[in-house]
């Protein structure tokens, strides 16, 4: 059964991103107009609690997910610029088997970010 899930780590400070607000969007393929399919909260390890999406919820096509990363580093402290370098964190990807297991993990500080496809 193919799933979709996410795990954000925080580079600056060497911890998983706890607490960081997320949503996901599927992508129309003919008009391109974003459709939100959930919002979630990142656990303690970073990760959501359960898959973002699995089964017959997972489909082909193009996503979108959003993290609240300056939202995120406001809250632990950090004096960021107005307006922040990394605010929001938009990855956009595709799903071409959705019997697979995709994993869209988030690596971010104030002042980069990364993705991969994981495991």
């Amino acid at each position: 059964m193919g799933r979709l899930t996410t795990h954000v780590l925080d580079t600056a400070h060497g911890t998983p991103g706890k607490h960081i607000a997320l949503t996901l969007y599927r992508i129309d393929e003919i008009d391109g107009q974003r459709s939100e399919l959930l919002r979630a909260i990142t656990n303690d390890d970073g990760r959501c609690s359960q898959p973002l999406l699995e089964g017959d919820a997972l489909q082909a096509g193009r996503y979108e997910l959003v993290f609240a990363a300056g939202d995120y580093f406001r809250a632990q402290g950090m004096s960021l610029p107005e307006p922040p370098f990394i605010d929001e964190v938009v990855l956009r990807f595709g799903i071409a088997d959705p019997t697979q297991h995709y994993h869209v993990p988030l690596l971010v500080s104030p002042w980069s970010y990364s993705t991969y496809r994981g495991s």
